[in-house]
């Protein structure tokens, strides 16, 4: 008589890894949610929105860009930490994913303990740019300029841990001065306070700053990687006009939650990879001057990196006496 409870007992377990097995071989059956912890409209979302409509073929749903700004970017990267850990829910963050340990007491995620790593995705370089008129015309003129005129120049970022204010806290760092800096709420609004003169000079992607480059719309003066952007071939680097080995590139990655199943994992790998590899993906992140980091989509790449840049700006912070908010 005990062989029936005991017989039905293996079957039912047997029916529910069968239908947990295929409930996950059929992942996704629904929309995936990909966080933005930035406003719309900026360097990261415009990379988001290309990648989400990129991956769809391969993962055969719709991948939806959810903005979720606030607080350096630690709002939405903590949503996802807190999220479901089915897959359902994934993070586009750029390097603010490294730095926020260093800038926040409490940035409500651990980088090293709190995420899945899916990938790279691309890496941008910056560019320094000021209000139309504003009187330097070079990087050496700038450099004279904010020297003798600290206490009046603006520097806008897009708040505390945004690209802007990394790039920022490097340049001021690089060029021997503090500024009077201007925190907002997303590089929109920076933009546009710069585009109407309300500010003198922002530090920002390439993906967010080409267009206005090159309507003649702000002034430009160097971008931060060690080599020239095809995009905007007539921009000297700062390393070639005197500031040697200043670098600064946003990389950007892909997580999800902490004990998101490895085949989710897996399949989330393979259409990011799939994503990056799309020619109209590349084209458009050829456009904005980004670099797509085909490579180093995976798992192990974006470990490595974070491993490395966590202690990389933390050093910097210190240095420049950034307080911890």
């Amino acid at each position: 008589m005990t062989l029936i409870p005991r017989t039905l007992t293996a079957l039912f377990a047997a029916s529910a890894m069968l239908a947990a097995g295929a409930a996950q071989a059929e992942y996704p059956d629904r929309p995936i949610n990909m966080v933005v912890p930035f406003a719309a409209g900026g360097p990261t979302d415009n990379v988001a929105r290309s990648l989400a409509e990129a991956m769809r073929p391969a993962l055969g749903q719709t991948v939806v860009v959810e903005n979720k700004g606030g607080a350096g970017g630690t709002i939405g990267t903590t949503q996802v930490a807190r999220a479901q850990p089915d897959g359902y829910s994934i993070l586009l963050m750029h390097a603010g994913f490294s730095t926020a340990p260093s800038l926040y007491k409490n940035p409500g995620y651990d980088p090293y303990k709190s995420f899945e790593p899916i990938g790279l995705v691309v890496d941008v370089p910056m560019t320094i740019i000021a209000r139309s008129d504003f009187p330097p015309n070079n990087i050496q003129e700038l450099a004279d300029y904010v020297k003798k005129n600290k206490d009046k120049v603006s520097l806008a970022n897009a708040g505390i841990g945004a690209a802007s204010h990394l790039c920022g806290t490097m340049l001021v760092e690089a060029l021997g001065v503090q500024l009077l800096t201007i925190p907002y709420k997303g590089t929109a609004p920076a933009m546009n306070d710069l585009l109407g003169k309300q500010v003198d000079l922002l530090c920002d992607q390439t993906t967010n700053t080409t267009q206005q480059i090159d309507s003649g719309k702000v002034k430009a003066y160097a971008v931060t990687s060690l080599k020239r952007v095809p995009t905007l071939p007539k921009l000297p680097t700062m390393d070639e006009s005197g500031y040697k080995g200043f670098e600064v590139g946003i990389w950007h990655g892909m997580w999800v939650p902490k004990g998101t199943p490895k085949p989710v994992v897996d399949k989330l790998v393979k259409s990011l990879q799939a994503g990056l590899a799309d020619p109209k993906f590349q084209e458009r992140m050829k456009q904005l001057g980004a670099t797509v980091l085909t490579t180093e989509a995976n798992p192990q790449a974006l470990e490595a990196k974070v491993k490395q840049q966590v202690p990389q700006w933390a050093e910097l912070f210190k240095k420049a006496g950034v307080e911890q908010q």
